[in-house]
């Protein structure tokens, strides 16, 4: 793909077909999307790729819980864990085809970063820190990106993070590594022609956040 088109032609996929995705496949993505920037170069990621059906459900399962708080909070029109706020609200049990067709998902990847290896710059900040992500994210943006040049679809997921103690022995995760997302991806029946997003002029201002909006 010409990369403006996948630039602006790449949306997140959750309904996928029921075709395989060949291990050569699985592996050309990853050595593409291996080219991520990292701070230092460190590319400090690791990759399981799920195949396991018990497995697999034993994840979805710890992603359903979180999805049904995530749809309690937004019942109550809350932003679902949003920084320094507590849900308020009961979970709300919502299906979610992605997580109950798990077992059908072509391709499942947990995705985890090394923090011996990351430099948080903001990490003795009064908050969350937020740009070590720069070191691990690209790489999974580089995954999606990679499978829709081969004509697949993807979707970069948080859900499993936050069950992140009980998700780690059953994928063995390393001392010393985070969670930092599951990604799917498989064929999908049809890509979106026009994805919608927020013109650059109520994002971008001159000089100071609080300047006036940047124009073409």
């Amino acid at each position: 793909m010409e990369v403006r088109d996948a630039l602006r032609g790449t949306a997140s996929q959750r309904v996928f077909t029921s075709e395989a995705v060949p291990d050569g496949v699985v592996v050309s993505i990853l050595d593409d999307a291996r080219f991520a920037p990292s701070g230092g170069n460190r590319q400090p990621w690791r990759v399981a790729v799920v195949k396991d059906q018990a497995l697999r459900r034993e994840l979805a399962d710890l992603m359903q819980l979180v999805w049904d708080e995530y749809m309690g909070a937004v019942a109550v029109g809350a932003t679902p864990y949003a920084w320094g706020r507590s849900i308020a609200a009961p979970p709300v049990p919502t299906p979610n085809p992605l997580l109950a067709d798990v077992e059908d998902v072509p391709v499942m990847l947990a995705v985890a970063a090394d923090m011996n290896q990351i430099a948080l710059m903001d990490g003795l900040l009064d908050r969350p820190a937020l740009v070590g992500g720069a070191s691990i994210y690209p790489f999974c943006w580089n995954i999606v990106l990679a499978a829709r040049d081969r004509g697949l679809g993807a979707v970069v997921t948080t859900f499993l993070s936050r069950q992140e103690p009980a998700a780690a022995p059953l994928l063995g995760l390393p001392d010393g590594h985070a969670l930092a997302a599951t990604i799917f991806v498989g064929h999908v029946a049809h890509f979106p022609t026009k994805l919608r997003r927020r013109p650059v002029d109520t994002f971008a201002t001159i000089d100071r956040f609080d300047g006036r909006a940047l124009t073409g």
